[in-house]
């Protein structure tokens, strides 16, 4: 410890100097510290931010598609309707279909 100590300036100006030197370099040394971290601080908060913003796009893209579930589940009892509809029709044709095979003229059918 004594040879530190030696090599440490004796008289008042130069401890002085020294003294300011010293300090102007800690102080060098932890303002690039603290912009270092700062630094490391503002690119995880980029990321996170980046992350964030898919998510609440993903979020809005669920929701929309969530609103249109019940104009689908109103339109599926719409095709129901139909297609009863269409066999109640087809069905229909189908009688008129055979009463015409085998009808000759009867008088329902000539009135």
């Amino acid at each position: 410890m004594d040879g530190l100590l030696s090599l440490l300036p004796t008289d008042a100006v130069a401890a002085a100097t020294f003294v300011w030197t010293a300090a102007l370099v800690i102080g060098l040394v932890v303002s690039l510290v603290v912009a270092l971290l700062l630094w490391l601080i503002h690119r995880q908060a980029v990321i996170i931010n980046g992350v964030a913003s898919k998510i609440w796009d993903t979020g809005q893209m669920v929701a929309n598609n969530t609103i249109h579930i019940p104009i689908l589940y109103r339109i599926n009892e719409d095709v129901d309707q139909i297609l009863i509809t269409a066999l109640s029709i087809n069905d229909g044709a189908a009688a008129i279909k055979k009463h015409a095979e085998g009808c000759d003229g009867c008088p329902t059918c000539l009135l």
